[in-house]
């Protein structure tokens, strides 16, 4: 590696101060799972790094508010996120996608905010907050502004932040009687990269879908809502025709790439499939293959 300049703020204020809107060659850094691998391989070469792990402690925080939305501060790793009480009671489908995220090794450095910006399509944890509603709190120079983590990811590898902007935390609503699921398709060993994820929070009632929030991941080059898919299940009931005709308009109005993990017939046929899985999943309408209760 070249030689590059290292900074270690004591202040968030500090961080942004350091970043240059001009300059790619200038960037954050947390916990540095990817953006190392990306150094030692050559694909980054950096000017400045501005290391994030000594500004102030609440941005390692994890608490529930007084309102039951989850707030997470975005240098807490996903291993602390993991094993938070608040997560595992409240959120359970977060701390359940964790768990096969990646590895331990892995989760016990990676950070909330960077996972978030480093904006891989294969993540696990982004088509699940973008169902939860999840949004990110983000500071600049001009101040902080607010995004929903569904409005975020602008395409393969790209966010809309800004080279001097910074996520500073992580706000997921109060989940009440929604019931969520996440479903991920691995050509490996279970915390590869997925070659499919799917998310989904449902509002209802047994086998009524009131509300619906659908997500894709993997086989798309970024978080994609199934916009179709949700308006077939929108007021219907969850029977086995419903998410037949839901997986069926999944398949057809995503857009798949084709990558190591499959091609874009193979991940399309694995959409079709699996949107009904993941609402099965959601309602505990039989078990995660798709056989009915």
């Amino acid at each position: 590696m070249i030689p590059f300049e290292l900074a270690e703020p004591r202040s968030l204020k500090e961080a942004v101060s350091l970043l240059d809107a001009d300059d790619g060659a200038v960037r954050p850094v947390a916990g540095g799972t990817a953006l190392m691998l990306m150094m030692k391989a050559g694909m980054f070469r950096p000017a400045r790094l501005v290391a994030l792990r000594r500004v102030e402690p609440e941005f390692s925080a994890i608490a529930l508010a007084p309102d039951g939305s989850l707030r997470a501060g975005a240098l807490a790793t996903l291993a602390t996120l993991e094993r938070a009480q608040a997560v595992r009671e409240n959120f359970p489908v977060i701390a359940q996608t964790l768990r096969t995220l990646s590895n331990v090794r892995v989760r016990n450095v990676a950070t909330v905010g960077g996972h978030l910006a480093h904006a891989d399509p294969h993540m696990d944890l982004p088509p699940v907050l973008a169902a939860l509603g999840a949004q990110v709190t983000v500071v600049g120079p001009a101040g902080k502004r607010t995004i929903a983590v569904e409005n975020l990811f602008a395409g393969y590898y790209e966010t809309v932040l800004r080279r001097n902007e910074l996520i500073a935390t992580l706000i997921v609503p109060a989940q009440g009687t929604k019931r969520c699921a996440y479903l991920k398709v691995t050509t490996r060993s279970a915390d590869d990269w997925p070659a499919l994820g799917v998310a989904v929070s449902i509002d209802g009632q047994g086998r009524e879908v009131r509300g619906v929030d659908l997500f894709v991941s993997a086989a798309t080059e970024k978080p994609t809502r199934l916009k179709a898919a949700e308006t077939v299940l929108r007021g219907a009931q969850a029977d086995e025709a419903t998410l037949r005709r839901a997986g069926e308009a999944a398949a057809g109005e995503v857009e798949v790439l084709a990558d190591a993990r499959g091609s874009a017939s193979y991940k399309n046929e694995l959409v079709r499939v699996y949107v009904g899985r993941a609402v099965r999943k959601a309602l505990g309408l039989g078990d995660a293959q798709g056989r009915a209760a």
